[in-house]
């Protein structure tokens, strides 16, 4: 039986250029194929590199990108997985200070909040609305939003590419 296929995108908001090199070696070691990312200056960081990339793999191949690059210093990225057969889709936003955050999406690229995680946030915030909306903006990964949204606006008109994992 073959393992399900998905595709992505490889965010790489902000990179000191001496880790430009690393992130092309550690990314092709996850896909299985050499990569080379088209970098560029981040304007909103200067002296850092942005980058975004395509790719295609099997299920899971985001989690496993995401831990390959996780942990590097001041490092911002973010990575998609679309919904496959048996699969929903995932994003997971990465930042230096507030480390990595991780969510369901749909199709639409919409934030899916568990039915479990809804209840927790009632029962928490017992009847305060303050600490309802608190724990739903840490649901959402809003703090992960509010870092990255200047970063993403950078990006704008930046060329992507796509890349297939060997299988």
């Amino acid at each position: 039986m073959s393992t399900p296929m998905t595709r992505g995108v490889i965010f790489v908001h902000s990179a000191p250029a001496a880790l430009c090199p690393h992130l092309e070696w550690a990314i092709g070691a996850v896909l299985g194929t050499p990569v080379k990312m088209d970098w560029t200056e981040q304007h909103v960081a200067p002296g850092f590199c942005r980058a975004e990339i395509e790719w295609v793999g099997p299920q899971g191949t985001g989690a496993l990108l995401t831990s390959e690059m996780h942990g590097w210093q001041h490092l911002r990225f973010e990575i998609t997985e679309d919904p496959s057969p048996g699969a929903d889709g995932s994003r997971w936003s990465v930042t230096p200070d507030l480390g990595i955050f991780h969510a369901t999406v749909d199709v639409a690229g919409n934030i899916m909040v568990g039915e479990e995680r809804i209840r927790w946030a009632y029962e928490k915030g017992d009847g305060n609305p303050s600490i309802f909306y608190q724990e739903m903006s840490i649901a959402l990964g809003e703090a992960w939003d509010e870092e990255l949204e200047p970063f993403r606006h950078s990006g704008d008109e930046a060329p992507v590419r796509w890349l297939n994992q060997v299988v």
